[in-house]
């Protein structure tokens, strides 16, 4: 009996340390555990679709997918590559993205960088969203992009690529499709041309197969450009100036367009590219007048045409008392086509005064950071305030 004292004393001492002290200790649950994302196959993954892409081998890529439509898409994406002369092409897995799910599939963020040869002076570099689903056994690749990462149009899926000399086009779409845009920005390069001689071409235009693949392909909020025709930016999203800047178009709102009207938007995108507008430190008002300017210049159109609506503008409210700024170019702001007729006929009103080697060298000089009084005052011998004012008394004549 005193043994038996003893072991039920001693069992009772450490239950007692235990609760007192806050023990780790646990009781095995039993049971499986929660499925593990398995990295080191889709690093593997990753770097057989790298290949791919280098070797232009599309039955290589195709074979990595996890269902036939993956498939296809992998396969496109091979293509795509090859018609886009990518160069530079990297996969790396960064960390997975979520949890697994019970079948085993999972997302990863994965690094990613390229280039198109010939056009992309400097080498992409995003993070993309990589999707990984079990097939039988096997990890597969079951798409790319989603979430809220940007989303590469050419990594999504197949796309149509048309390529020329100076420019190239990328469209979710039809072979007639793709050549309409093709033709575009063939003609919107000499058009730019005609005001910045310097320009040696190089614009690549992207067009989604609707306005919710502009958002992924931007990583946007949705509806973010809903009544924006095409947008200008760098690839990456970022301010530097080194980051290549592509044409991104928004079917929902530029396909309805006439082929007059379609052919100013692509000239004045392309004139953003032209002076890697995406990341100017000139004030709106300018970057946005001088795009319209140089697409409209090529244009046979009277300025009751193409100022339409800051015309019906002033007739009702009178003219604005200043230059728009940023918060009026917004996606969705009031009066938003009228503002851009209004900086036009402000850049319109420069090269009217000084010519149009005056308006570029003022527009190069506002790019680079300089005061807008100087300039002014050096390219056309106005102040800010005689500027405004000269703009304002034209705005009120085309009212009459």
């Amino acid at each position: 009996m005193v043994g038996l004292s003893l072991f039920l004393a001693v069992v009772i001492g450490v239950v007692v340390w235990l609760t007192q002290h806050g023990s780790t200790y646990d009781a095995p649950l039993g049971g499986h555990q929660a499925p593990q994302a398995d990295q080191a196959a889709a690093t593997s993954l990753l770097d057989r679709l790298e290949s791919a892409v280098r070797r232009h081998d599309a039955a290589a890529g195709s074979r990595l997918g996890a269902s036939p439509a993956a498939r296809a898409d992998l396969g496109g994406v091979v293509r795509n590559g090859r018609a886009l002369h990518v160069a530079d092409f990297t996969l790396r897995y960064v960390d997975t993205d979520g949890a697994v799910r019970k079948g085993g599939s999972w997302a990863a963020d994965v690094d990613t960088m390229w280039r198109f040869a010939g056009f992309d002076r400097q080498i992409e570099h995003l993070e993309v969203r990589v999707r990984f689903a079990r097939a039988g056994d096997d990890l597969r690749i079951a798409g790319i992009g989603g979430g809220d990462r940007r989303s590469p149009l050419w990594l999504a899926g197949p796309v149509q690529v048309r390529r020329s000399a100076q420019s190239m086009v990328l469209v979710d779409g039809s072979a007639a499709r793709a050549d309409a845009f093709a033709a575009l920005a063939r003609r919107a390069v000499p058009q730019v041309r005609r005001v910045l001689p310097r320009w040696s071409g190089g614009l690549v235009v992207e067009v989604p197969a609707s306005q919710r693949g502009l958002d992924a392909a931007l990583g946007a909020d949705r509806g973010q450009y809903a009544g924006i025709a095409a947008v200008t930016t760098t690839v990456d999203g970022s301010r530097s100036r080194r980051s290549p800047s592509h044409v991104f178009v928004n079917p929902k709102v530029f396909e309805p367009l006439r082929p007059q009207g379609a052919q100013v938007v692509i000239t004045h995108e392309a004139t953003h590219v032209a002076t890697a507008a995406a990341t100017s430190k000139a004030p709106i008002w300018l970057v946005e007048g001088f795009a319209d300017y140089v697409a409209l210049n090529s244009q046979r159109l009277p300025v009751s045409t193409t100022a339409a609506r800051i015309i019906a503008v002033v007739r009702r409210q009178g003219p604005p008392r200043r230059l728009p700024s940023s918060a009026e170019f917004a996606a969705g702001a009031e009066h938003l086509e009228a503002r851009y007729e209004s900086a036009w006929l402000a850049c319109r009103l420069l090269a009217q005064d000084g010519g149009v080697r005056a308006l570029v060298a003022f527009y190069r000089a506002m790019d680079g950071g300089a005061a807008l009084g100087p300039e002014l005052q050096r390219h056309f011998g106005l102040t800010p305030a005689t500027f405004t004012k000269e703009w304002r008394h034209l705005l009120s004549d085309l009212t009459s």
